[in-house]
């Protein structure tokens, strides 16, 4: 019997990591990569994965994409508009995807064919980086917007990603974003990680973007990050305390 709320946590986290890597296997032998999107609401991931599928299909590419949220299917409305297969999984008031949610989806939906699976995770850079979805690769991207300390508020997400995306680069001016912090912050947490500025209004950023994933999906290399999802209790009133999960 678990008699504490860490070991609860570890228990969940723990069966968690089984399915995901029983999923992983089962999307291999399927030819089927997923890229697991994590960001803060308001990044704008929404509209540059929409630009990303709507190249792909422009490229004839068997995409398909599922986006989270708590309520509501405006992001599935938004990113069908890019003419690829989407679905809108709701969680019903939990901050984080976890892999049982996605294989019921992968089971029952994920249309024959497709090689890549875009699952835009719940706005959130705290809970959703514990959980291991079976994805191929792990994008966290955040906005000028945010401020260049981000990743060190934030290590566990910035620390297990397999790739960094910077969005709205056009607002860098008017932001006052000094790139050359965050790039030295980013490095702190996660040293070796490439970093692609992009931003969905110009498209910049768009065609990079999609060529990494694609170099994923082909059996290219994939960085390796420092940290892997770990356990967390969900306190989410102190979310900038995070850093005390990293030792």
């Amino acid at each position: 019997m678990c008699d504490s709320v860490d070991e609860v946590t570890q228990a969940v986290l723990a069966k968690n990591d089984s399915l995901a890597a029983g999923l992983r296997e089962e999307l291999a032998r399927r030819g089927v990569s997923v890229v697991n999107l994590l960001s803060s609401p308001g990044s704008g991931k929404t509209e540059l994965l929409g630009r990303v599928l709507a190249r792909a299909v422009e490229r004839g590419l068997p995409v398909a994409a599922l986006t989270a949220d708590l309520a509501t299917e405006n992001d599935a409305d938004r990113l069908a508009r890019s003419g690829a297969p989407v679905k809108q999984l709701l969680t019903d008031g939990l901050c984080h995807l976890e892999a049982r949610q996605l294989r019921g989806h992968v089971e029952s939906w994920l249309p024959e064919g497709a090689s890549l699976l875009f699952v835009e995770n719940v706005g959130n850079l705290v809970c959703p980086a514990a959980y291991d979805l079976g994805e191929s690769l792990r994008i966290v991207l955040m906005a000028v917007t945010e401020g260049e300390d981000k990743p060190l508020k934030y290590p566990t997400a910035f620390g297990s990603a397999q790739l960094v995306v910077l969005t709205k680069t056009d607002l860098s001016g008017p932001a006052g974003f000094d790139e050359g912090a965050f790039e030295e912050n980013v490095r702190r947490v996660n040293p070796g990680v490439e970093v692609v500025r992009s931003c969905a209004r110009t498209g910049a950023g768009v065609d990079t973007l999609l060529e990494r994933v694609l170099a994923v999906r082909d059996g290219g290399p994939v960085h390796r990050p420092p940290l892997a999802p770990r356990p967390h209790t969900h306190t989410h009133s102190h979310e900038g305390t995070e850093a005390g999960l990293v030792s």
